[in-house]
């Protein structure tokens, strides 16, 4: 084992050390909610777990998310709509076929696409370079044809990166990656061939599958936990600019139990609007490239 190793992508950085800036109209903090929608594999392959998993075809498992493709997506638009907030919307490919409607109900209401793979029963950091080229190129020109453009951005199915997975984004056109929970600021990654990727911070404490799934949470307290970082992260939000996300998955959190403290939660965050930017992941690439490339 070489205790030496290292990723090479980006340096250290100390949030205090770096340059202030404001994200726009003067906002300090960025809240986007990143909402997962999936498909899986029956009888084969991974998925979260409500319960341990019996013998394939583990029908207990894989029919308790279906649930969230058949109903408690459809629920968490009408929350959203309500609410009047935008969403990275981050899918597995397959879905235009599995789920015929879905996506286009979320392509309506005016969110951004993500790239997440072409389903979550499988991880992309297991694959030989080859391999992981093509799932990504497969993932893309399906959302290309359907959404009439690529997407700008990606999140790995299980958070799964190999070795060369920002390299092999890079390289086939990605602007930004989420993966990485390791600021509350976008950082620059290095590629190979002397290029880069921006990384938009995509959220693991605020994400339903470890709180609930693994840490076996509460709604309620999963909730109680989205409000106390808000008000903690609008609050030294005025030292330096910051990223708040969300990652929500309809088969967690759209369960009605669930759904209703969320709901008080985001409704917090909503009574802030004219405090906050309040947008996606996409639109946060979008504002630190046109901050670099404009006067500062």
């Amino acid at each position: 084992m070489d205790t030496n190793a290292g990723h090479g992508r980006y340096g250290y950085s100390a949030l205090p050390d770096r340059p202030v800036y404001d994200w726009p109209e003067g906002k300090r903090l960025a809240v986007y909610i990143g909402l997962n929608l999936e498909t899986f594999a029956f009888g084969e392959g991974l998925g979260a777990e409500l319960a341990p998993g019996g013998p394939q075809p583990d029908v207990l498992n894989y029919a308790w998310r279906d649930w969230g493709n058949r109903v408690g997506a459809w629920r968490i638009a009408e929350m959203l709509d309500a609410l009047a907030m935008p969403a990275s919307v981050l899918i597995n490919s397959n879905l235009y076929r599995d789920c015929p409607g879905l996506i286009e109900a979320f392509r309506a209401r005016g969110d951004e696409i993500v790239g997440h793979g072409r389903t979550n029963a499988e991880r992309q950091g297991t694959l030989d370079e080859a391999a992981e080229r093509a799932l990504i190129a497969e993932t893309t020109q399906v959302i290309a044809a359907q959404e009439g453009r690529p997407p700008a951005g990606w999140l790995g199915p299980w958070i799964s990166q190999s070795r060369v997975t920002p390299d092999l984004l890079a390289e086939a056109g990605y602007r930004y990656l989420l993966d990485w929970d390791h600021d509350d600021q976008p950082t620059w990654f290095a590629t190979r061939g002397g290029g880069r990727i921006l990384t938009v911070p995509y959220p693991q404490e605020l994400n339903d599958i470890p709180a609930i799934v693994a840490r076996k949470e509460t709604g309620r307290q999963f909730a109680d936990a989205i409000v106390d970082a808000f008000d903690e992260m609008l609050e030294q939000a005025q030292a330096a600019p910051l990223v708040m996300g969300l990652a929500l998955h309809p088969y967690i959190v759209g369960r009605p139990h669930r759904l209703r403290p969320l709901r008080r939660a985001l409704q917090h965050i909503v009574d802030r609007r004219d405090d906050i930017w309040l947008t996606t992941a996409g639109a946060i690439a979008d504002h630190i490239v046109a901050r670099e490339a404009g006067p500062r």
